[in-house]
C-alpha cells in the first residue's frame, strides 16, 4: 500500500464546484482508495492505494468526481516524496529560512505536464513585475509581494501561458500535506 497526495483543481472556489469533504472522502473510498484524509475545503487529499500509476489514479479520481458530482475537476496525484522534493528544491527556501521573504507569500503552482521551453522563455522575457517566479518541469515557484489575491500571476495565468493544467498551493498547505502523509521536514 502506497501513500499519495491528490490535488484537485478549482473546487469550492467562489461557490463553484462545491463538494463537501465528507462526500469527497466517501466517493474516493468507493473508488477503492484507503485511509482517505482531506485537508481544508480546497481539494487536498491524502490516501493510500495498491496502484502504482499516478496517472491512473488521477484519471480514476477525476472520472469518479465527474460521475458522482457532475462536473469536471482536473486532479494531480503525486507521491509525498515528489512533494517533498518540490518543497526542498524551492529556490526561495534559503531566503524563507532567513526571513527575507514572508512565508505567507510563497506559492507552488504544480504543473500536470512539463512546459515547453519556448513558452517558458517567452513568459520570462515578457514579465517585469515585483513578483518573483522560477519555472521548472513540474512546478512554478512563486513569491508574490502583494499577496496571491492581488497578483496577475495566478493559476489561470500560468495555465494559459504554459499550456499545462495547474493547481496552486501555498507554503503552509504544502508543509501540512507532507506532515499528513507522514513526511516530516
Amino acid at each position: 500500500m502506497k501513500t499519495y497526495v491528490a490535488l484537485l483543481r478549482g473546487i469550492n472556489v467562489s461557490g463553484q464546484k462545491k463538494i463537501k469533504m465528507a462526500d469527497l472522502t466517501e466517493a474516493l473510498e468507493k473508488l477503492g482508495l484507503f485511509s482517505v484524509t482531506t485537508y481544508i475545503q480546497s481539494g487536498n487529499v491524502i490516501f493510500q492505494s495498491e496502484q502504482n500509476d499516478v496517472q491512473f489514479l488521477s484519471d480514476l479520481i477525476s472520472k469518479g468526481i465527474q460521475q458522482r458530482f457532475g462536473f469536471d475537476v482536473p486532479v494531480l496525484v503525486i507521491t509525498p516524496e515528489t512533494l517533498a522534493t518540490i518543497y526542498q528544491k524551492n529556490p526561495f527556501l534559503d531566503r524563507l529560512n532567513k526571513e527575507e521573504i514572508e512565508a505567507k507569500k510563497m506559492y507552488f503552482t504544480l504543473l500536470s505536464t512539463p512546459p515547453d521551453e519556448e513558452l517558458v522563455k517567452e513568459l520570462r522575457s515578457g514579465f517585469n513585475g515585483e513578483e518573483e517566479f522560477v519555472i521548472t518541469k513540474n512546478v512554478v515557484y512563486l513569491y508574490v509581494t502583494a499577496g496571491y489575491g492581488k497578483t496577475k500571476l495566478n493559476n489561470n495565468f500560468f495555465e494559459k501561458k504554459l499550456k499545462s493544467v495547474a493547481t496552486t498551493r501555498n507554503l503552509k498547505t504544502v508543509i501540512k500535506l507532507l506532515d499528513l502523509s507522514g513526511l516530516n521536514l
